[in-house]
């Protein structure tokens, strides 16, 4: 067992929220000299390396990548990625603001490159465990980790940032189904070929779940890669739903609608998220939206009808036959014409869930009150605390419901690492001013004098 090393701040899990941390602590001269480190489960960065689709873009402006926004002078923006890879001049004559996925993850990539020292990767958090002064007070905070071989890792924390992301969502009743060919979109492309197999196993039929922007991608990737594969997109509503991005509609996405959001009362919070939720949930891009009807007309001018879109349709019960295959019970919710068919497999793109830090943080439960379960985060990401819990959390990727929508995405990235680092630095000045407090009253040095009892 390694011996513990005290740290001002550990970060767990490095994707792109704490990626954009670690650039701004490397930037900021109050916060440079912290002591920190990052705990990442994979053996290197990666970033929905599973949806890395050829030719899917991303869905916001490269210019909202990990800083830009806070410093666009910075020498880890997108720009200065692609001048440093020689691309910079080609990149300017596509005339678009939206880079492929497999490019804006190659950025990511090389801004994490540089912080590999700081980052140890192929370990998982086991546990977080309070650390207790002599008044019974949580002055920290210590992180238990299990690396590929088996050996455990125990870190001291002063605070913590917890940037983990989502966790595949898999809803009743696909759950019962266990995992032999069904899939989260969430690990596509590693399991796809599996699940469809060759040409040579014949023809198979696979159902998409979902329909938002996951769903149409690999209900389009489906039909152009694999011939033999029959796919069916199943979803709720009566169309795939365009996404609202238009340039007033996008302002949520702003940092300066965090302060807007921040500011309501929690029914006001449920009002606003439902007023904008067609901007992030349940919608695809127009022009992947186009393409997958043109692909379902061609089929009708060529009369070979292979792939289907199922709108209006629940899933109301599934089972496993004894060969193998699903069987989903569907009730068309304008008719009710309830009807059963059988497929090879099942791919779920049923989104995330954003809870993961509960788990997480279990074993401080004691010592948290009702934090967790209320939800009680602070303007600046720091999850509110009892007055003798001296240690710091912050939540990032997971504070949708007082923050607003974009705190899931990459909008706000290079402004809440800057949030973070203020708020990190006050607790700094606070615990040294604190500490200087403590050490005058030992020495009995009081305002710079020296105090004599006369």
């Amino acid at each position: 067992m390694k011996k513990e090393t005290v740290f001002d701040l550990i970060g767990v899990g490095f994707g792109p929220s704490n990626l954009s941390l670690a650039v701004r602590l490397a930037e900021e001269s109050a916060t440079s000299n912290m002591k920190h480190c990052f705990i990442e489960r994979q053996r290197e960065f990666g970033w929905h390396r599973d949806m890395l689709l050829d030719d899917c873009r991303m869905q916001i402006s490269f210019l909202k990548d990990l800083v830009t926004q806070r410093d666009p002078t910075s020498r880890f923006t997108f720009i200065n990625y692609l001048f440093e890879r020689g691309r910079l001049n080609e990149f300017v004559n596509l005339k678009n603001f939206y880079p492929t996925r497999v490019e804006f993850h190659d950025y990511l990539s090389w801004v994490a490159q540089t912080f590999d020292e700081r980052v140890h990767y192929g370990q998982s958090v086991t546990a977080i465990e309070p650390v207790l002064a002599a008044n019974g007070d949580v002055s920290a905070l210590r992180v238990v980790s299990q690396d590929e071989d088996g050996r455990e890792w125990r870190r001291v924390t002063n605070a913590l940032s917890i940037g983990v992301g989502g966790t595949a969502r898999v809803p009743e009743p696909f759950a019962s189904l266990g995992p032999h060919n069904v899939i989260h979109s969430s690990a596509y492309l590693s399991s796809i070929e599996r699940i469809a197999g060759d040409q040579r196993s014949g023809k198979k039929r696979i159902a998409v779940i979902g329909a938002g922007q996951s769903a149409a991608e690999v209900f389009s990737d489906i039909a152009r890669r694999f011939p033999h594969v029959d796919a069916t997109l199943v979803i709720r509503a009566s169309a795939l739903k365009p996404a609202d991005d238009t340039p007033f509609v996008n302002e949520i996405f702003s940092p300066e609608f965090t302060d807007v959001m921040y500011a309501q009362s929690e029914d006001g919070r449920r009002s606003l998220m439902e007023r904008f939720r067609d901007t992030n949930y349940a919608v695809v891009d127009r022009p992947l939206i186009e393409q997958i009807y043109e692909m379902l007309y061609l089929q009708k001018v060529s009369d070979e009808a292979r792939h289907r879109l199922l709108a209006n349709t629940v899933i109301e019960n599934t089972a496993r036959r004894a060969n193998g295959e699903i069987e989903l019970t569907m009730r068309d919710v304008l008719s009710g014409h309830a009807h059963a068919e059988r497929f090879d497999a099942l791919v779920l793109a049923t989104g995330y869930r954003r809870d993961t830090h509960v788990a997480l943080l279990d074993g401080l439960a004691p010592h948290l009150g009702d934090a967790l379960a209320q939800r009680n985060v602070g303007r600046d990401y720091r999850l509110v605390t009892p007055s003798n819990f001296k240690a710091r959390i912050y939540l990032q990727g997971c504070c949708e419901d007082s923050h607003g929508l974009s705190d899931t995405l990459l909008s706000v990235l290079a402004v809440r690492s800057d949030e973070i680092a203020a708020s990190l630095a006050d607790a700094g000045q606070e615990n040294a001013a604190a500490q200087r407090t403590a050490d005058d009253k030992k020495t009995g040095v009081s305002g710079g004098r020296v105090a004599i009892a006369l």
